[in-house]
């Protein structure tokens, strides 16, 4: 990766730093409720406070604080590398003589690369000592991945270095396997090795063969030229059918704006090539595929065109119609400022930047974050009893189908590309409030470090409506439902995934993800049973995304069952009911006992509780403590049966709710890797399935979030979050023995009679006035700078340069 022509900088050289606001001291609040009371004719006074007291405003009150900068009980074990550490690793790896490594830069498809370094996170059964207790920091270890390509069968190799620091004399390095469940030395075979060849070389030949048929169907060509107006991309994964690997690729129409439309653009010729084996010259094309007809040969495709047999249909093209940018009627008053957000007295949490550590109304947890996945949270408290020790996406699958083979075959597996790489700079006052806490991301790629500004967002929100209420002929009662999200956005192609943990003062957490960005497009011609007709030439292509999250829950120990709970319809007799029979419904309750029962749905009309529960823990009325899992809206797994894509890769997309026995050798449910062996991938998730007992033991819930999409003219420019969105909750169930929300202050009752109020009771909740800076809806946004990258090697802390990537 080469630096950009000016690089003169000055830029913070920490692997994370806080930008905005962090948390205000504790304000003084009287114990006692604040009461209002109003008596006829005689005006308004105060239990509890007076009025003189209660409005009085001090300078302090009305200073917008930042978030109060605490220090981490413990150390951030899953943060990553330290700057020095990731430098050391780079280092040392390039001194391995038998590893053979070639500087990216200078490295060509035949030299082998390092591709990652990264923290290997800790076994949770080496961390819960440290973390729960007095025992040591576990040993840091690296996990890096070497790009074998120097080899006529390349593959990468997944590896261990350390302990760390690295040093020669204590330093080592081995095949990292034990999380796999293929044990091949950490190995998978690379089937990108060529990509270069493919796309400068072999595409472009294709096309010359038939540049005739493009120009008069198009007048446009692919021809590896300047002024080329179309490009050719298709499948992935490629397909692989036994030792033989083909391909599908189509021709797309070249954006002319800076609008990256192309995923839009579908031209709907197809054509079919083996590329398997590292010999291009041996490649060969296996047909043609234009308009429901498929031709074995090119000769066969350029007869039948140019004899007059082939129906002609024109092509898809960019416009005002695929711009993202304001058009068509403004709405009435919409000139005017919309409603914002304000934080008043500033953030009310606390954060541990360095170690990106975070409290809240009692909540707990730290932040991690990687290439392959972006972030995640671990170690997750409420009221310092850990309820999940680790909650994170692991893998983002969006299948497609069609009637055309692109379509068919394609099933993208997004760890490949990572969202780590992905999670850019967040638009402060759009996809965070601007008051937000924002934090930086940091990962590796080709000897130099990446670091997304401003790319994690922490901020408190008030919801559109209460947590709580309730009305009577005397009284009206409501509770504020305040909750806190941390947020990123990783944008992996088309794509832009929003993922979001929210927490409550009730004690629940949601997990959502939302979709956003340009569809990938299907061309119209015989798609009318796989999408709607949405512009000219094209079709709204349908495609299921499947977001996999692993949910490792430690309910009031590690020890946890899960409890299934049916409303079910019931025919009974009572002692009261005289013998006559009576439908009704009760509960079923059971357990899920092994793993053999692990891998379920939802369940017909939502009727099927789900609980984690912890069965030596009851709460003094003798029920389970525990908590519930339920979907928050649109949770789904995969349509599409055995899946002749994506064969043994991607298991984990069959169920809503799969329950294993958490194991150490099973830290995720997929490899970033898995779309390059299908058949026999390094992690193939049913084998996760072995009987095993799942009675009070460590267990791992891998939840599906998903989409059934089938775009519409309403995706036109792009797919909205509004629509495009997924969820799942998880709700304290016998957890507390009364509900938590009665513990905000941020709540009111009034009493009232006759037509009046006669008491506004506050409950020590802050009611002074301050005067709020007006923020307009476009906040200050020239600050936006996108990627810093610091060169590792050879390290170059000084020289830092501005360079961000898309795929």
């Amino acid at each position: 990766m080469k630096p950009a022509t000016t690089r003169s900088m000055k830029l913070l050289t920490a692997a994370f730093v806080v930008f905005g606001t962090l948390v205000p001291t504790v304000l003084g609040l009287p114990k006692t409720p604040w009461v209002q009371q109003r008596v006829k004719g005689h005006g308004r006074k105060v239990l509890g406070a007076s009025l003189e007291k209660r409005g009085q405003q001090t300078r302090d009150d009305c200073v917008v604080k930042s978030a109060l900068d605490i220090d981490a009980p413990k150390e951030n074990i899953w943060a990553g590398l330290t700057e020095q550490e990731a430098v050391g690793v780079v280092d040392w790896l390039f001194a391995q003589p038998e590893l053979n490594l070639t500087v990216s830069e200078d490295a060509g498809s035949w030299d082998n690369t390092l591709l990652l370094v990264e923290l290997m996170r800790p076994n949770k059964t080496d961390a819960l000592s440290y973390v729960d207790g007095s025992g040591s920091l576990p040993a840091r270890y690296a996990h890096a991945v070497i790009n074998h390509q120097a080899d006529e069968e390349p593959y990468y190799q997944d590896i261990l270095v350390g302990p760390l620091p690295a040093a020669n004399g204590t330093t080592t390095w081995a095949p990292l396997e034990y999380p796999f469940t293929r044990k091949t030395e950490g190995r998978v075979r690379n089937l990108d090795a060529d990509e270069d060849s493919l796309y400068d070389e072999f595409h472009f030949s294709v096309s010359a063969t038939i540049s005739d048929i493009t120009l008069d169907l198009w007048n446009a060509t692919a021809l590896g030229l300047e002024n080329d107006t179309l490009s050719i991309w298709g499948i992935d994964p490629v397909y692989q059918d036994g030792d033989r690997i083909l391909r599908w690729d189509t021709f797309w129409s070249n954006p002319t704006t800076i609008f990256d439309v192309g995923s839009m653009m579908p031209m709907g010729l197809f054509f079919m090539s083996d590329v398997t084996g590292r010999d291009t010259s041996k490649w060969t094309v296996e047909g043609w595929y234009y308009n429901g007809v498929f031709y074995d040969t090119t000769e066969e495709f350029r007869a039948a065109y140019w004899g007059g047999k082939v129906e002609k249909l024109d092509g898809n093209w960019d416009g005002p119609w695929a711009e993202t940018d304001q058009q068509g009627t403004i709405p009435p008053l919409d000139t005017m400022a919309p409603p914002v957000a304000s934080a008043p007295q500033g953030a009310r949490y606390s954060v541990d930047a360095e170690r990106k550590y975070v409290e809240w109304m009692g909540w707990s947890f730290y932040i991690g974050f990687d290439r392959d996945s972006g972030m995640a949270l671990y170690d997750i408290r409420h009221k310092g009893e850990r309820v999940l020790y680790e909650l994170g996406l692991q893998e983002a699958l969006a299948h497609y189908a069609g009637s055309d083979p692109t379509q068919s075959h394609t099933a993208y597996l997004d760890t490949y590309y990572g969202f780590g790489p992905f999670a850019f700079e967040l638009l402060k006052g759009f996809d965070c409030p601007s008051y937000a806490t924002y934090l930086n991301s940091s990962f590796y790629v080709s000897e130099t470090t990446h670091t997304h500004l401003n790319s994690i967002c922490l901020f408190e929100f008030d919801a559109d409506h209460p947590m709580a209420r309730h009305s009577s002929a005397e009284y009206v009662t409501a509770t504020k439902n305040v909750y806190f999200t941390v947020r990123s956005v990783s944008t992996v192609g088309n794509y832009d995934y929003m993922f979001s943990y929210s927490f409550f003062m009730d004690g629940s957490v949601a997990v959502e993800a939302r979709a956003s960005g340009y569809i990938q497009a299907a061309f119209y011609a015989k798609n009318h049973d796989y999408g709607f007709h949405i512009h000219d030439q094209l079709s709204g292509s349908m495609h299921d995304h499947v977001l996999n999250f692993k949910a490792d829950f430690d309910i009031l120990g590690t020890e946890n069952t899960v409890q299934l709970m049916e409303q079910v319809p019931h025919t009974t007799t009572y002692p009261w009911s005289k013998g006559k029979v009576f439908n009704t419904m009760k509960l079923n309750r059971s357990y899920v006992e092994n793993e053999d029962e692990g891998q379920f749905n939802w369940g017909y009309n939502n009727q099927k509780q789900i609980f984690v529960v912890n069965q030596d823990e009851n709460n003094k009325y003798g029920e389970h403590r525990g908590y519930r899992i339920l979907p928050y809206t649109g949770a789904s797994h995969l349509t599409v049966k055995d899946s002749s894509v994506l064969k043994n890769s991607a298991k984990w997309a069959e169920h809503d709710i799969m329950v294993s026995r958490r194991k150490d050798t099973e830290p995720r449910s997929t490899h970033t890797y898995n779309n390059q062996d299908t058949s026999n991938p390094p992690v193939d998730f049913s084998k996760f399935f072995d009987g095993e007992s799942l009675n009070q033991t460590d267990l791992v819930l891998w939840l599906n979030l998903g989409m059934h999409h089938v775009p519409h003219t309403g995706d036109l420019p792009t797919t909205v979050f509004t629509t495009a969105h997924s969820g799942i909750q998880f709700m304290p169930t016998n957890y507390f023995n009364v509900g938590q929300n009665v513990e905000t202050v941020n709540m009111v009752r009034v009493n009232y009679k006759d037509g009046d109020a006669t008491d506004v009771i506050n409950f020590g909740s802050y009611d002074g006035t301050c005067d709020l800076n007006y923020e307009p809806s476009f906040v200050d946004l020239w600050e936006y700078k996108g990627d810093v990258v610091v060169r590792k090697f050879p390290y170059s802390p000084d020289d830092l340069y501005y360079e961000t990537d898309s795929i």
